[in-house]
């Protein structure tokens, strides 16, 4: 599919993020007033709120844009969805009748903060990064034994904190944790040594499940993906872990990036998941492309400095699709709830700049990375920003999802006193 062309000239950059192939969802405000819906559409944000008050955009009898969330939408279904998409691009595209009363809804991205998209109802975390799992395993149980011996059957998860899921830009404070290293006789209670990242994309359910379903419903019930920054606390998840897996060392927040881009603005970068060597059950089994070519990269920059690139990946490493999942998830005949959260999992790649946390980069400390500034880093330390991005390249545009950056604060004055 080629670039489609809007009156907005700066969607019409090959380059830019946001052109009308994407139209990607997010919540903003202007100067402190409400919080309003809007699709990034180049420079500027469509105020969909505003355009729903006013008549332009009408999808149903009551308003679904109303509240600066997007759940409401998500909750109507994939017809709904591709009508609104659909309005939107009729409403934007080169030529449109309906630009004069269009115009005034638009608001310079410059002049907007940017707020959660949508209503976290759950988050789980997963472990399918085929790369990420060899390079941990083998730090901590040799190459032989590397990967756990369901890994290659399941995507492994975990149930995280909804709580803690938190927009591009938010202040992350560093965590205080028990921590032990093998040669302590005990443990001690201290801020969190080993603060690290995790690179993933982040799939929201749209339609909700009662059962289990099919991974070909699990991928017409997704809305849409986020990138998102899994911050975890190294130190505090190796003392932890056994024999229930993380907890605490992945409480601290999950950061993700403001805009929703949907799933029919990926459609055109859809890929096969990587060989099997073990044939998955069929409830598991591959219906088709499910992942999607989107490059994806890393940036540390310490406290008044410039940035260095520290990784560079792609989703397509994945082994589990979002859609495997989600079918895993509702195996058990638990509810998946409009606004569920599923982190990919780390994404790393087959060499060294293509690993998608410090752990796997420092190789658990052992080999520092020197920045682009001089300066050495395993472990992230206070004032490090670090940033996520991720776009997909089509011809003649790109798909952006907008940065998902994060700034670490040192940790809080001692909670407790010895």
């Amino acid at each position: 599919m080629p670039l489609m062309k809007s009156w907005v000239t700066s969607a019409n950059d090959a380059n830019h993020p946001f052109p009308l192939n994407n139209l990607p969802y997010g919540v903003f405000s202007v100067d402190g007033s409400d919080p309003h819906c809007g699709v990034a559409i180049g420079d500027m944000i469509l105020d969909v709120t505003a355009a729903e008050a006013e008549g332009v955009i009408e999808l149903d009898d009551e308003p679904l844009f109303d509240l600066p969330l997007w759940n409401p939408l998500m909750e109507q279904g994939p017809a709904v969805w591709a009508a609104l998409r659909e309005r939107l691009t009729s409403l934007l595209a080169e030529g449109s009748e309906e630009q004069d009363k269009v115009e005034p809804l638009l608001v310079p991205q410059d002049k907007a903060e940017l707020h959660m998209p949508f209503a976290v109802s759950e988050y789980t975390d997963f472990y399918a990064g085929r790369h990420h799992a060899q390079n941990v395993g083998t730090m901590f149980r040799g190459p032989e034994n590397a990967l756990p011996p369901n890994w290659l059957h399941i995507p492994i998860g975990y149930n995280g904190r909804a709580s803690s899921v938190v927009v591009s830009g938010t202040d992350i404070r560093r965590p205080w944790g028990q921590l032990k290293s093998p040669d302590q006789e005990k443990p001690a209670f201290l801020p969190s040594r080993r603060f690290d990242i995790e690179l993933e994309m982040g799939a929201i359910v749209g339609t909700p499940s009662d059962g289990p379903i099919t991974v070909q419903e699990a991928d017409d019930h997704i809305f849409g993906y986020v990138l998102l920054n899994d911050w975890s606390a190294r130190d505090i998840q190796a003392w932890e872990y056994q024999p229930l897996g993380p907890f605490q060392a992945k409480a601290t927040a999950t950061s993700i990036s403001p805009w929703i881009v949907t799933k029919a603005a990926l459609e055109p970068f859809r890929c096969d998941t990587p060989s099997r060597e073990v044939e998955l059950l069929d409830h598991l089994k591959d219906c088709g492309p499910m992942l999607y070519d989107i490059d994806l990269s890393v940036t540390m920059a310490p406290e008044g400095k410039p940035a260095s690139t520290i990784a560079r990946t792609n989703y397509k490493q994945m082994y589990y699709s979002a859609a495997q999942q989600l079918a895993h998830h509702s195996t058990s005949g638990c509810p998946m709830n409009t606004g569920d959260l599923l982190g990919s999992g780390t994404i790393s790649g087959p060499t060294k700049p293509e690993r998608g946390s410090l752990l796997e980069l420092s190789w658990g400390g052992k080999e520092p990375l020197t920045l682009d500034t001089g300066e050495t880093r395993s472990f992230i330390e206070d004032g490090d920003t670090l940033t996520l991005t991720g776009v997909a390249k089509g011809k003649g545009y790109t798909i952006g999802f907008g940065d998902c950056i994060g700034t670490v604060l040192p940790a809080h004055t001692a909670p407790y006193t010895q």
